[in-house]
């Protein structure tokens, strides 16, 4: 059997004897080189040669390489990956094959890879070396998924426009919220003093649009710790407590570190809640983690969650915005528009005052609709008409939702 034959044979045995038969045809090949065979995604050879940790170069003398092109439109180029093939490669005064297979198994697809080198340790090195390098979270957030992690540079970009100073919030909460965690992360030997264990969860209630998502990616930018955001914790091919296995083992590994359970109500059920509960506050351990949760719906999470201290901390609680926060919130956006659009002081108070019950959301609403219904004039003067007229037009559709909302309930509580 030749190696440029390996692959080709391969793909063709059902899916649970690939990976046998090319470690059984490459031990034969090779009987004095090691061998390690994976199919951790962690081992990732191209990026962590991108980043000239080692060199490689495709065998193009034994086997056909297959490269899958793909286009990025957001960074306006061609990304390239290698499905099936084989690399020399060069690391620390080594010289390594890797052999590299993807195949369908089920839904999924699998990448299996293979090391050849001149002894165990060298191929053992190398690969902890790739694997820890992939590993590390640095200029990106690390987004859980369908069942597993992918590092999302794009969510890290733009929480770095997130900020306190554009947050509008009670000082006094706004300032605790940023002391909770920076005191967490500064107080290490202080809770180890103590006999503490070092972790703390912090939960963010209120309905939404009041501010909770921009002050987790505020807290995110200012703490600048590594970061795990959880989307989902369900996935098509793997079971929820597989996942939040998954979830909590890469914190502990990236402590200390910041994890994130945007929406708790909707990622934790009664079929998961267990495994969750063991996961946070059992034998485990979780040094170093910083949970940040937050929730629209508080009625709707377990008070085993909920009010047990020891699970989450604190609790702040995002109201919706007083009067004086509504000013504060128009003056935001009113510093930024240009001369023509201005608004007086008098429109402000005024504005402020007719939009009790909006949430931020909804003022932003106001402030975006009224900007596009002035830029069909664009003259001095109009953005006062344009301002009050889309307020009316928005508290009429919050006074239909609210009527919606109320006979939904009666309807649901009358078990029609």
């Amino acid at each position: 059997m030749k190696t440029q034959q390996l692959i080709l044979e391969a793909l063709n045995l059902p899916t649970n004897a690939i990976t046998y038969y090319v470690s059984q045809e490459l031990a034969a090949l090779y009987p004095k080189k090691a061998l390690l065979e994976g199919s951790d995604y962690a081992f990732d050879l191209e990026k962590y040669a991108e980043a000239n940790f080692c060199t490689i170069k495709t065998s193009d003398t034994y086997i056909h390489n297959q490269i899958i092109s793909g286009w990025d439109g957001m960074e306006n180029k061609i990304d390239n990956s290698t499905e099936n093939g084989n690399f020399e490669v060069t690391w620390e005064g080594y010289n390594l094959d890797v052999l590299l297979i993807s195949f369908q198994d089920g839904y999924c697809k699998t990448r299996a890879y293979w090391i050849l080198a001149d002894s165990k340790d060298i191929a053992e090195n190398f690969f902890a070396a790739v694997c820890e390098w992939n590993s590390e979270v640095r200029s990106e957030i690390l987004v859980f998924e369908e069942g597993y992690w992918s590092k999302n540079i794009e969510l890290f970009e733009s929480i770095q426009n997130a900020s306190f100073d554009n947050l509008i919030l009670p000082s006094a909460l706004k300032q605790e919220i940023q002391d909770d965690l920076a005191k967490f992360f500064d107080s290490q030997e202080t809770y180890e003093d103590c006999g503490l264990p070092w972790k703390r969860g912090i939960l963010f209630i209120g309905s939404p649009g009041n501010g909770k998502t921009h002050a987790v990616k505020a807290l995110i930018n200012k703490m600048q710790q590594s970061c795990l955001y959880v989307k989902s914790l369900k996935s098509e091919y793997e079971n929820p407590h597989h996942n939040i296995r998954q979830v909590f083992q890469r914190a502990r590994q990236s402590a200390p570190c910041i994890l994130v359970l945007e929406d708790l109500d909707s990622l934790v059920d009664a079929e998961n809640r267990s495994f969750f509960l063991n996961e946070l506050d059992g034998f485990a351990v979780n040094t170093g983690i910083a949970i940040l949760a937050t929730t629209n719906h508080p009625e709707r999470i377990d008070s085993a969650i909920l009010e047990r201290p020891s699970r989450f901390d604190r609790k702040y609680y995002f109201e919706l915005p007083s009067l004086t926060e509504r000013v504060a919130y128009i003056n935001l956006w009113n510093n930024k528009f240009q001369p023509a659009m201005r608004l007086s002081e008098t429109t402000i108070t005024q504005i402020a005052e007719k939009t009790d019950g909006f949430s931020f959301a909804y003022l932003k609403e106001l402030i975006i609709s009224s900007m596009m219904h002035w830029m069909q004039t664009m003259e001095a003067g109009e953005m006062e008409k344009s301002i009050f007229s889309q307020l009316a037009i928005l508290q009429q559709q919050m006074n239909s939702a609210t009527v919606e909302s109320r006979a939904t309930k009666r309807s649901e509580n009358s078990g029609e």
